[in-house]
């Protein structure tokens, strides 16, 4: 009942199934940037508070108890049963989730028992989106990157073989020039081209303007008279 990983008769150390782990980071994401934005855009946050309360159940479970217990992790191994494991690591692990409980500690003091709004929980919430962003999406453990710089004996079995910073990159994982050129262009297009084309079209397609900003009776009754005034460019 009580431990950290699985044993595995092919490793030395404790491992995870790196496909779970991405999973549950990925859930966990995702009701927290819900939550979050939520709050952000409504000034609600009682779906945060309860976000950040099962954020550190779910994470005291983890460190405390046993990962495979943890309510992400179940339906992470759930969601991804069908996929051949990558065996990775566990105890930087362990250290990396070590600081998203104090994360989570620092969120349920402020937001859950103070109700404090201001800089310092939205602070604390954008870096746990981001830490879990990384790991969900990209695979990149920053708690794990971390872990080396405390621990004598370096991380094992990282995702990818990561920890190995001696091996060479084969072709597929370069990026040439001609992609970085595509990639600028088209950050470039991005940024600059719809101001330009919104001018081309005012200049071929002149339109009247509209000066009535009268909420109509639907967005009053939803409560919505400034996001109508917004979304319907009135100041």
């Amino acid at each position: 009942m009580f431990k950290f990983g699985e044993t595995h008769d092919d490793y030395e150390v404790a491992v995870f199934n790196e496909r779970e782990v991405r999973a549950a980071a990925g859930i966990v994401f995702l009701f927290a940037i819900v939550a979050f934005m939520n709050g952000w855009l409504t000034g609600n946050n009682e779906p945060t508070k309860i976000m950040v309360s099962a954020f550190l159940v779910d994470f005291f479970i983890r460190i405390i108890i046993n990962p495979k217990y943890s309510p992400s992790m179940i339906i992470g191994r759930w969601v991804v049963n069908n996929q051949t494991p990558e065996y990775v690591g566990a105890p930087q692990k362990r250290w990396a989730w070590t600081f998203g409980f104090i994360l989570a500690l620092i969120m349920f003091y402020l937001i859950v028992l103070n109700d404090i709004r201001g800089p310092a929980n939205i602070i604390t919430c954008a870096l746990c989106l981001g830490l879990l962003f990384f790991e969900s999406v990209f695979g990149i453990c920053v708690g794990c990157k971390v872990y080396n710089l405390f621990h004598k004996e370096k991380a094992k079995h990282c995702p990818g073989e990561s920890c190995d910073l001696t091996k060479e990159r084969t072709d597929i994982q370069k990026v040439n020039y001609i992609q970085i050129g595509v990639l600028i262009i088209f950050l470039v297009g991005v940024i600059w081209g719809p101001g330009v084309g919104s001018k081309m079209k005012s200049h071929l397609f002149p339109q009247q303007t509209n000066n009535d900003c009268t909420v109509p009776q639907f967005a009053i009754d939803m409560g919505h008279e400034e996001k109508w005034k917004l979304h319907n460019g009135c100041k």
